[in-house]
């Protein structure tokens, strides 16, 4: 095969060669150089959520994951109350960490298929004042469901109740406007839609939480207060920076810049997306979420209801075909997802669904019944 195999997942993501190539060079982690590229890309995280005024981004080591557990750990005082609107894995995911940051923790359960309601979050807010902050996953990518994230900022700032949002699948692809929407912390990471490299998470604060947070995290690592602070002085990360991956999300943004920022993006995930639900639609297999409930990050479908169907083999006969594909989420129904996002477009889901169609043949599924 003459090029990578596309991933079709929620990260990491296809990327351009243009970001491959800027890992090939190595950086002095307290050069003035590389101190530079920090800066830069700090500087432009804010602007796609304009928040120049309103917050200060921190940069962090590690996965997503890492810092969405920094940001509650560091933004929620111990004696604080988290309310978790959960629909969805990533929101159960949210809870466990939560309550192993000694955080006491309340969750507020949806069904996986349709989005968190803010009339019910509002109505547990009013019956229960102990709930100091509320954790959203903006995309819940455990099947794919966007959630609505204006209509619960508002909710929380009327009640005068923190946000922590989960933006990992979201951020730099779906509108948020810091300007608009009222957030303590809002969570997003390298190797997602801005298209880099995994290995770099980011936390927006609002400055006027920030200099409370002083002393709250349990962790040395992943305390972001003394990142924040660290950074500020020195221009520095504390520990070994991911120079690499740091320096790949530097070209990968400016990519993203050149192709016309948030909204350019948007618009080519969601033409990916109608590609890739029409064609598999077409071979009869059906999306697991009504399309008005559908982010355009990740599709989840429903299995072949086949006695041929199986998984592995199903992943490992389009996987030959040069795609990669990611496996369900959920507990009740057998599905397999697959992603819209990365340095891909129409042509390559197009490529893949024809992956798909010539998989299903060599397995023998039939046609299923739309």
């Amino acid at each position: 095969m003459d090029r990578d195999r596309i991933l079709l997942t929620p990260g990491p993501l296809t990327t351009t060669l243009r970001t491959k190539l800027a890992m090939l060079h190595d950086w002095g982690s307290w050069d003035a150089d590389f101190i530079a590229v920090t800066a830069s890309v700090r500087r432009r995280l804010l602007a796609i959520v304009h928040g120049q005024d309103s917050h200060v981004v921190v940069p962090l080591q590690g996965s997503g994951t890492f810092s969405v557990e920094a940001a509650v750990a560091t933004v929620v005082p111990k004696d604080g109350h988290v309310l978790v609107l959960d629909n969805g894995a990533y929101c159960k995911r949210a809870s466990k960490l939560t309550q192993m940051m000694g955080r006491r923790c309340s969750v507020l359960p949806f069904p996986e298929d349709e989005p968190v309601s803010a009339a019910a979050l509002e109505a547990r807010l009013i019956t229960e004042p102990s709930i100091s902050h509320v954790v959203l996953i903006h995309c819940e990518t455990g099947a794919g469901v966007l959630n609505p994230l204006a209509a619960v900022a508002e909710v929380c700032q009327r009640h005068g109740r923190g946000l922590l949002v989960d933006a990992m699948s979201s951020f730099a692809a779906l509108p948020i406007d810091a300007r608009e929407i009222r957030f303590d912390a809002l969570v997003a990471a390298s190797g997602k839609c801005l298209e880099g490299v995994p290995g770099m998470g980011f936390v927006f604060i609002r400055k006027a939480v920030i200099e409370a947070c002083a002393g709250r995290s349990q962790s040395l690592a992943m305390d972001l207060h003394d990142q924040f602070e660290y950074m500020e002085k020195t221009g520095q990360w504390r520990f070994t920076p991911p120079t690499h991956v740091v320096v790949a999300l530097s070209e990968a943004i400016a990519q993203f810049e050149e192709e016309g920022g948030q909204t350019a993006r948007l618009t080519r995930y969601q033409d990916n997306c109608k590609t890739l639900i029409d064609g598999l639609s077409a071979l009869g297999l059906k999306p697991f979420l009504a399309a008005e409930h559908q982010a355009p990050i990740i599709v989840t479908f429903h299995a072949p209801d086949h006695p041929a169907y199986d998984f592995k083999r199903f992943y490992d006969a389009v996987k030959a075909r040069g795609f990669m594909l990611y496996p369900g989420k959920l507990t009740q129904v057998e599905t397999f997802r697959v992603g819209c996002i990365g340095a891909i477009g129409r042509i390559e889901m197009q490529q893949a669904v024809a992956a798909v169609a010539d998989a299903m043949r060599e397995l023998g599924l039939t046609r299923q019944a739309a």
